[in-house]
């Protein structure tokens, strides 16, 4: 009798140890599968987005947590850098960041750059803005100031656009293929002057790619 309850005894373990290495087996699986998925290399880009230290010519202004225009959501991926407009000729990027501060306002970018070229960042980079539609989850947004109706940007204003997008690049990985327009996203007159002038887009797509290769 004590022989066949310990044969018993010996079987039970037996399953219960399968049971338990099957369940390993299947959580290490798990596991793996999330380590080597684009879920986790899109997740390892907003760490590394979230991570990153701001360059000193770069003024934090957040906009309160509390307005319209935070929703607080997180990227779901990092993939593109948005280069907008403001519409607004002769405004200042601080202008712009109070008017993206004012309650009851639905739009916001993470940065904006002003006439005499200072940026400043309005949104955290992990946090989604409210400026580029459909790719608000994957992307960084900028809103430059431009003096005039055509929406082209002053000399300093540009030199910050380029050494602002091209730090963006080198944090994400990104190739100046991946700097895009909101024109692109949605056929939206924005930023008009590179809309019209198809050749300076080209430019400044260049001159983002010489920038980072050349860092400062």
């Amino acid at each position: 009798m004590t022989k066949i309850r310990s044969r018993r005894r010996r079987r039970v373990l037996r399953r219960w140890l399968g049971v338990g290495a099957f369940f390993l087996a299947a959580a290490l699986l798990a596991v793996g599968l999330w380590w080597f998925s684009p879920a986790r290399q899109a997740y390892d880009r907003v760490a590394a987005l979230e991570a990153a230290t701001l360059p000193e010519y770069v003024t934090v202004d957040l906009i309160p947590a509390a307005g319209t225009a935070r929703s607080g959501l997180r990227l779901s991926d990092y993939t593109g850098v948005v280069i907008h407009y403001v519409g607004n000729p002769g405004t200042s990027a601080k202008g712009n960041r109070n008017y993206f501060a004012t309650p009851g306002t639905p739009v916001v970018s993470h940065f904006v750059i002003g006439l005499e070229g200072e940026i400043l960042q309005c949104l955290p980079l992990w946090e989604r803005s409210v400026a580029s539609n459909q790719r608000n989850r994957d992307t960084i947004s900028i809103e430059v100031c431009h003096p005039d109706d055509s929406g082209r940007f002053t000399e300093a204003t540009y030199r910050s656009l380029v050494r602002l997008t091209a730090w963006l690049c080198r944090t994400g990985e990104l190739s100046p293929e991946q700097v895009i327009r909101h024109y692109d996203v949605t056929g939206k007159e924005c930023p008009r002057y590179f809309v019209h002038n198809e050749a300076a887009w080209r430019q400044l797509r260049n001159d983002v790619g010489t920038a980072i290769q050349s860092p400062g």
